[in-house]
């Protein structure tokens, strides 16, 4: 037997002939319509869902007073949407994402039940919807999948939604056609903005319908800025993708990313989004969130960055037949303290109507 010291002088030597074991899969690795059932598993708990929803400032008190949610029509304080999508997400980076390549976007996100409570047992499988090449960075593909949780004990879905990320490519080239390329940031022309941002006068569904009424045929929007903004730190860098399950490396791991086009870790990109719609949220009197469309992420955000956001209104419609609420639709963006647009997306919700 080798002396162990050895071993621990000539370090270095082994270290770099060593044969890694790799995580991950690399593009080639991902057929169109195979279907992965991702081996980890995650408990919905009331800590975990505590800790996501305290850290990105989602203070809804519906997730959080027994109540607060039996007025809203839950058996007791449910799991916050946000926290079910990071959960729905985390079990699958490992076979889908470990690899590193942008999170390019995601939409259709839906909720397949108004509640899902602590104690739910999920199980996630991806489906591989489309794979092509990227013509602007020739070492990636791209791929999207849709994503689905289910409650281990009934296997009824819970959350869905698609997703579309940058792979490294195992055997990178340009003998492969490909059918265009996208990249992290773009260059289009910075389109004009309308003359006036009008700002809703409340929180309720009135209010955004009255303010949608005041700029309708004028050069007008209704768009404004929520005045919270919440700093990257350790927890929100490392603790809550942990927490998911989320294995990206990008999160945790700074050896990795020293060498990266950021040159240090980034932050996930569902607690950037969180954060941001959090903020939205406390200007809102909301009821249910409904679905996401159109989730993009246009550049990092690293520890020290201050996330804020900023809401348009797009459209807002009466429930037919339901007098506590409306369905209102919103473009968010989450913004860093030195105006970089990170994150965009268009989230549909029920907001409450005024009661009085």
């Amino acid at each position: 037997m080798t002396d162990g010291r050895n071993w621990v002088e000539s370090m270095p030597d082994a270290l770099a002939r060593a044969k890694v074991i790799e995580k991950g899969t690399y593009f080639e690795g991902f057929e169109e319509g195979k279907t992965i059932e991702h081996e980890p598993g995650l408990r919905l708990t009331r800590d975990g869902n505590d800790l996501w929803t305290s850290q990105t400032l989602n203070h809804d008190p519906a997730y959080w007073r027994p109540d607060a949610a039996r007025e809203r029509g839950f058996e007791e304080p449910p799991v916050h949407p946000d926290y079910l999508v990071a959960c729905t997400m985390g079990p699958s980076v490992e076979d889908l994402s470990e690899k590193g390549g942008y999170f390019l976007g995601r939409t259709d996100v839906r909720f397949h039940r108004d509640a899902v409570y602590p104690g739910t047992d999920l199980r996630v499988e991806s489906t591989v919807l489309d794979r092509r090449t990227s013509s602007s960075r020739p070492d990636y593909g791209i791929v999207s999948w849709e994503t689905t949780s289910y409650d281990c004990e009934t296997d009824d879905p819970l959350c869905s939604y698609t997703r579309t990320n940058m792979v490294p490519r195992r055997e990178p080239g340009s003998s492969i056609e490909t059918d265009g390329g996208e990249s992290l940031n773009d260059s289009r022309e910075t389109p004009s903005l309308p003359t006036e941002l009008v700002a809703p006068d409340g929180p309720y569904f009135e209010d955004f319908r009255d303010a949608l009424d005041r700029v309708e045929g004028r050069d007008a929007a209704v768009a404004y800025r929520h005045e919270r903004g919440r700093t990257v730190d350790d927890v929100l860098m490392s603790v809550l993708p942990l927490r998911t399950l989320n294995t990206a490396g990008q999160h945790h791991n700074a050896t990795m990313m020293a060498d990266s086009p950021s040159g240090e870790m980034v932050v996930y990109g569902d607690v950037t989004r969180s954060v941001a719609l959090g903020h939205a949220r406390s200007d809102e009197a909301t009821w249910r969130e409904v679905g996401y469309e159109d989730e993009r992420f246009h550049d990092f955000v690293t520890t020290g960055d201050t996330v804020f956001a900023f809401t348009r209104v797009v459209d807002a419609e009466i429930d037919e037949g339901e007098r506590k609420h409306g369905r209102v639709t919103f473009r968010h963006y989450a913004v860093t303290g030195d105006d970089r647009v990170v994150y965009s997306g268009t989230r549909t919700a029920q907001i409450r109507r005024r009661t009085d």
